[in-house]
């Protein structure tokens, strides 16, 4: 059974990976009718939405695309930040979604945001209180590890509904400032649906790993 959850929680993701890979690269090669690159989409939205305060700025990465609200920044990868593609266009909307949500105060953005710090304090130290707890066979410590875990699958949970706004807005946006044609559109859903599956099996590998160390602790404790 182990084994099973292991395999289950490396395999999810990766397949997760391989679809929005697999779009990308399909997307990448088909041109966007407004010949506009990422970098003009995001601007465009962004000034449509009275966002001229935040800037669009090329990363270094593959698909490193996100949005910054402590500094009000859209970052493109520069495929997508030059790229005049259905992909481009579709991962530039989906960051201005971010950056719309901020400015509208997305409740689950804020509460995301609210949470991080907590939850990357608990992350680095989760897994060395629950090996501590296991050497020492201190079942207290395993759980105090277990709850530590549960924090950053909260956190992920969490940020479910932000992904999935965000790529709603996207749509709006480019449907609304006619930025993609009818056949455009199914590709940006192909893309966006894609994109937050990787949320989804993020989500799906955390539960399948909290229940794993759930069974090791009823184990232990029997």
């Amino acid at each position: 059974m182990d084994l099973l959850i292991i395999l289950a929680i490396i395999a999810i993701p990766a397949i997760a990976q391989v679809f929005i890979t697999k779009n990308y690269n399909q997307y990448k090669q088909v041109n966007s009718s407004s010949n506009l690159s990422g970098c003009e989409v995001a601007r465009k939205i962004l000034d449509a939405n009275g966002l001229q305060d935040v800037h669009v700025v090329e990363v270094r990465g593959y698909l490193s695309d996100h949005y910054d609200p402590s500094r009000k920044v859209v970052r493109l990868s520069k495929e997508v930040f030059h790229g005049m593609s259905v992909a481009a266009t579709s991962i530039a909307a989906h960051e201005c979604g971010h950056a719309i949500q901020d400015q509208k105060g997305y409740f689950y953005m804020r509460f995301r945001s609210m949470i991080f710090p907590i939850v990357k304090f608990s992350s680095y130290f989760a897994y060395i209180v629950l090996f501590i707890g296991l050497l020492a066979e201190a079942t207290n410590l395993f759980a105090i590890g277990i709850a530590l875990v549960s924090l950053g699958l909260l956190f992920q949970l969490v940020t479910l509904p932000v992904e999935f706004n965000a790529s709603s807005r996207a749509k709006e946006q480019l449907k609304d400032l006619k930025l993609v044609n009818n056949q455009e559109a199914r590709g940006v859903e192909n893309m966006l649906t894609s994109a937050a599956m990787t949320y989804v099996a993020g989500v799906l590998s955390s539960v399948l790993d909290l229940l794993r160390l759930i069974l090791i602790f009823t184990s232990n404790r029997d």
